[in-house]
């Protein structure tokens, strides 16, 4: 069944700037991103820090260039004299290009880092939720949030944090040095520039209003996509391709609309941004062309050509690092919308912390593998609820068999003691509750094989190593011959290297159970959960794969789900599953 993409309310009623107000984003996400640039000092350091270097590198510069103009032009002293001057200034310039350069490598560094750890948070997040959370949720979204979402904080961490830092001192500190070298042109400049975050912040509140719906039409159009092709033959056989292919469309069509919204607002903020700037740039042209004139009389001494020239060289770049911040401010609204976006599809921001590796740390093994339960509850949606009343314990190296109608929650109390479903109650493995292991310490010690079990497009040989890394050929020719698979294998023209397609396609549902069993003879975990481990097999290969089984299973524990009494008769005790969802052990 192909699932649909998750749709979000529009709020409808609300003017543009209601509707910003309503999306800004909450302290904890802001909080959030403040821990990953924490996470990132040094590189974000010399980001930051490298830019302010080449801006102040700029005075020296254009000083140097000015009054080699002024010996040149006014002075008439010959070129020679102002050849220091000039190879000054053109060293700086190698100086600053150097350094920009080193900042955008350390920004990039710096961004690379923080990606690099989100998704790895992410994908712990999905690890630890387990396959009923993610099932529950459109594949394409989740892709989308771990590729094009988490891509997105690139251009934060990288140019709109380094631009910010920027344009908060540079300006201030170039309106400063103009002052003592013209106090009318460094008015003008403190008169105008002040304009440029004043409007980026009034165009900040709809462009990131704007970003956040783009980015959730994005992510409807990913899952849409994503799971319309991965059922595309389930489409065709029940004749929905067409009406599926029209709401792709339909969603395509609404990602251009708020793709043309985002870039409109963007256009306009950059105009307004480009009027300001040429506008102070333009005054302080025509005041000092008027004074140098003598048309025009403001100041208290003679202007220079030393004096003007510097200001107009200063001028544009008083401006620059607020353009620079506008040219980015997108990319602030942008990362803002992808945060709130993967907050809402994995239900909060996943803690990022990373170890030497990259990965979290793991907990301590458990000490024992027995399971206690008491007043287990388990909701099925739309079932009502799987209920375990009494106190039950399952003891290590116990086997246990469990009975029950189809339909009656086998599988739903076998992945309750594989941590994969929520429960209510008290249940707990090795003495700690199953909600507070740590999803990879709990994968190592407890196995389930499910009836449907997952097969990872490869071949047969990198499935069965899925459950042992390192297991050379002859431990999986013995592993498939004990999960009765051997002859199947030996008709393959590829043998073990036959690849799989998506979810093991190639092979029937009795074969894919044979490889899961194949894998669980490579683990080494001490508790087995089988769920209908011998339904696809005949009496015979049902008695050998049941003998291969129970000898595997010598010293673990062991909880059977079956219908075959006979599977059942393995066990030493039996828990029966009752019509209104009661567990009797």
């Amino acid at each position: 069944m192909v699932r649909a993409a998750r749709a979000r309310p529009r709020r409808r009623g609300m003017t543009p700037a209601a509707e910003a107000a309503a999306e800004r984003l909450p302290p904890a996400q802001t909080a959030w991103m403040r821990a990953l640039a924490g996470q990132i000092r040094r590189p974000l350091g010399f980001a930051i820090g490298l830019p302010l270097l080449s801006g102040l590198l700029l005075l020296p510069q254009a000083w140097a260039l000015a009054r080699a103009l002024q010996m040149i032009v006014m002075d008439r002293l010959p070129l020679a004299d102002a050849l220091p001057l000039i190879g000054l200034a053109a060293t700086l310039v190698l100086m600053r290009a150097a350094l920009v350069w080193m900042a955008e490598y350390a920004g990039q560094h710096a961004a690379e880092s923080v990606k690099r750890s989100v998704r790895l948070a992410l994908f712990r997040r999905l690890l630890s939720a387990g396959v009923l959370w993610s099932r529950a949720r459109a594949s394409g979204e989740l892709a989308d949030a771990l590729t094009a979402r988490v891509e997105t904080l690139d251009g934060y961490f990288a140019r709109y944090l380094p631009a910010m830092a920027s344009a908060a001192i540079l300006p201030l500190v170039f309106c400063v040095v103009l002052f003592g070298f013209d106090w009318i042109a460094a008015l003008v400049l403190v008169l105008t520039v002040p304009a440029i975050p004043l409007f980026m912040a009034l165009v900040g509140w709809g462009a990131e209003a704007a970003g956040r719906r783009h980015a959730a039409a994005l992510a409807r159009l990913s899952g849409l996509f994503a799971d319309r092709v991965r059922g595309l033959t389930t489409l065709k056989l029940h004749g929905r391709a067409q009406a599926e292919a029209d709401r792709v469309a339909r969603a395509s069509d609404e990602v251009r609309e708020r793709t043309m919204s985002v870039l409109k607002i963007a256009f306009l903020s950059s105009a307004v941004l480009e009027f300001f700037a040429a506008l102070g740039v333009a005054g302080l042209a025509v005041y000092f062309g008027l004074t140098l004139l003598g048309m025009l009389e403001l100041r208290a001494s003679v202007l220079t050509l030393e004096a003007a020239l510097f200001c107009l060289l200063m001028a544009p770049e008083v401006y620059l690092p607020m353009r620079q911040l506008a040219a980015h401010y997108h990319d602030r609204a942008n990362a803002r919308a992808a945060v709130a976006e993967i907050a809402s599809l994995f239900d909060g921001l996943p803690k990022v912390a990373e170890t030497s590796d990259g990965m979290a740390p793991s907990a301590s093994a458990p000490t024992s593998t027995e399971f206690s339960i008491h007043a287990l509850r388990m909701p099925v949606p739309g079932r009502g609820a799987i209920r375990l009343q009494s106190p039950a314990l399952i003891a290590r190296g116990e086997w246990i068999a469990l009975t029950g109608a189809s339909g009656s929650g086998k599988s739903t109390l076998l992945e309750t003691l594989a941590g994969l479903r929520p429960y209510e109650g008290d249940a707990r493995f090795a003495g700690r509750s199953l909600c507070e292991w740590p999803a990879a310490t709990l994968r190592r010690h407890v196995l389930l094989i499910p009836q449907r079990p997952w097969l990872a497009p490869g071949s047969i040989a990198d499935n069965l190593r899925l459950a042992c890394a390192d297991a050379d050929d002859a431990a999986l020719q013995r592993a498939i011959a004990a999960a009765g698979l051997a002859d199947m294998i030996a008709r393959l023209s590829r043998g073990l290297d036959t690849p799989l397609a998506q979810r093991g396609q190639g092979v029937s549902g009795g074969q894919a159970q044979r490889i899961a069993l194949a894998r669980m003879f490579l683990s080494d975990a001490p508790v087995l959960l089988l769920d209908e481990p011998t339904a696809h097999l005949d009496d015979a290969s049902r008695d050998r794969v049941l003998a291969e089984i129970a000898a595997f299973a010598r010293g673990r524990t062991l909880v059977v789900a079956t219908h075959d009494p006979v599977v059942a008769a393995i066990a030493g005790r039996q828990w029966t599953i009752d019509a209104d969802g009661e567990v009797r052990p």
